[in-house]
């Protein structure tokens, strides 16, 4: 443990030392402009005409004057290649499956059992399970799913996935008006479907990219990816200058719905639903004006060199051949530990000194004088205004709930993300913020934090700033709903399978 606090300082300390070289860098010309005034002073109280002239004669001609400039022009240089580029969000897109795709938990139920594939005691866990998971009565099964007997194949994974795809993309092109040409990076992400040729060959072909445009296909990465996408999509914005970069996440359900009985592996059967999300980020300084969000920070935190992070979600086939991923009962555990090494390297780039200072002072209480403290939970309400959190589960929502201390407002947007939606996986983080959209909750300056987990085990973050307010949320996955939302969701809601009729 002290190891890891160590390592922990170290990367907070290392992330201050970039912010002050870039402070530095930033006020070189100041300087620079402050060592000339300083110079020619002294000259400045005694000056006449003549000898201004021959100041100025001497100035020309002098060596000196030729390497001011260059000083200056270095200076200038240094100070705007030094500064990161601004990343901005243009607009964003969610995914909503047509109406022929909503299933109700009771008729999730009763399709379950029509399956044929599961056990008394399987159906009875994943009741149990839907009861206590925090959906609602509309959200969305894949048609290869819905259909009896169940169509679990390659052809209806890629029809759900263009469909999900294609979608968001024509969405966000549509509500931006940037041509598909204009395009000069493309991230795609799903973790459990990976097909060649790839997702990004795919979006290219669809779309007719161009020849140069720098793609980068993710898989593997579970829940957390779109913040990773996010990330990378920063990182290639520093390099390809006064471009867009495309960002779409999204998870395939066909191919990983779990059909045996092996319980830990039961449970995403519950909670996973389709759907998928769009982004489309620029560095362009003229598009800011019309730009949603600033990005403003991102923090990555992978556990995996720990043997119990790294197990904790899994792909694997259970004792009779069948796939599935399993969720350990520790996984609620190692993402508090990584959430924990998350926002200790946030919490300095975002937090008011006096935040900072309190937490620090019981770090050093309890490692310098080994004093019985309780460890300080900073208050990140002082530094955020909205937060986006991913809508695994009501246990996840329910912890992070209690962790960071946030009210029933702050959560609304991910409860009825988890509600309507069900868990989307990488896309949920966008679902949530059009909810705030949507609400109109979205003022000029306010700060969103988004926080995802994935397998691996993974906690990462992004901060965004608003840089206008948002009182219209234009065409959104919520347009139909938002006006009866909230609604209050129990701990505890008892599934009915004869209120739903089978057709005949």
């Amino acid at each position: 443990m002290d190891r890891q606090l160590l390592r922990t300082v170290k990367q907070a300390t290392k992330n201050h030392a970039s912010l002050m070289y870039h402070r530095l860098v930033s006020h070189i010309p100041h300087l620079l402009a402050v060592t000339l005034l300083v110079a020619v002073a002294p000259q400045l109280s005694t000056l006449t005409p003549d000898k201004a002239r021959a100041l100025w004669n001497t100035a020309v001609n002098a060596p000196a004057l030729a390497m001011a400039c260059w000083a200056a022009a270095l200076a200038a240089y240094t100070y705007a290649s030094s500064r990161p580029q601004p990343v901005y969000l243009l607009d964003l897109a969610g995914y909503k499956p047509p109406a022929e795709l909503e299933a109700s938990r009771a008729k999730t139920i009763v399709h379950f059992w029509r399956c044929g594939r599961f056990s008394e005691q399987s159906m009875a866990f994943q009741k149990r399970m839907l009861e206590r998971s925090g959906l609602g009565e509309a959200t969305h099964f894949p048609m290869s799913l819905i259909r009896l007997p169940v169509d679990m194949c390659d052809r209806t994974a890629m029809e759900e996935s263009h469909a999900v795809i294609f979608g968001v993309v024509d969405e966000v092109l549509r509500k931006t008006g940037v041509a598909a040409g204009d395009v000069g990076v493309l991230i795609f992400n799903s973790s459990l479907l990976s097909p060649t040729p790839s997702f990004t060959s795919l979006i290219v072909n669809r779309y007719k990219f161009r020849d140069d445009i720098v793609t980068h296909n993710l898989s593997g990465m579970g829940c957390s990816a779109g913040i990773i996408a996010i990330d990378l999509a920063k990182r290639l914005l520093q390099v390809h200058r006064n471009t867009y970069a495309l960002v779409v996440s999204t998870e395939n359900i066909t191919l990983n719905a779990y059909m045996g009985n092996n319980r830990p592996m039961l449970v995403t059967n519950t909670l996973f639903r389709v759907g998928g999300a769009a982004i489309l980020l620029t560095n362009r300084a003229g598009d800011r004006a019309r730009s949603k969000y600033q990005l403003i920070h991102t923090v990555r935190t992978h556990r995996g060199a720990h043997d119990q992070s790294y197990g904790c979600v899994t792909q694997e086939e259970d004792e009779v051949g069948e796939v599935g991923v399993s969720l350990s009962k520790e996984l609620m555990a190692v993402a508090g530990e990584a959430l924990k090494t998350n926002i200790t390297t946030l919490g300095p780039l975002i937090l008011p000194m006096s935040e900072q200072l309190r937490f620090l002072a019981t770090v050093v209480l309890k490692k310098v004088f080994r004093a019985q403290v309780k460890a300080y939970l900073p208050d990140f309400k002082l530094a955020l205004e909205h937060f986006c959190i991913h809508a695994g589960g009501r246990g996840v929502l329910d912890e992070l709930e209690n962790s960071l201390k946030l009210s029933p407002w702050h959560m609304e947007p991910s409860r009825m993300t988890l509600y309507r939606f069900g868990n989307t996986s990488s896309s949920s983080l966008w679902y949530e913020l059009a909810y705030c959209e949507a609400k109109r909750r979205i003022k000029k300056g306010d700060r969103v934090w988004q926080i995802a987990f994935g397998s691996g085990f993974k906690c990462n973050s992004a901060v965004w700033r608003a840089l206008r307010t948002i009182d219209d949320a234009g065409e959104s996955p919520w347009t139909q709903d938002i006006d009866v939302l909230p609604v209050d969701v129990p701990k505890v809601v008892p599934i009915d399978e004869t209120s739903y009729q089978v057709p005949i």
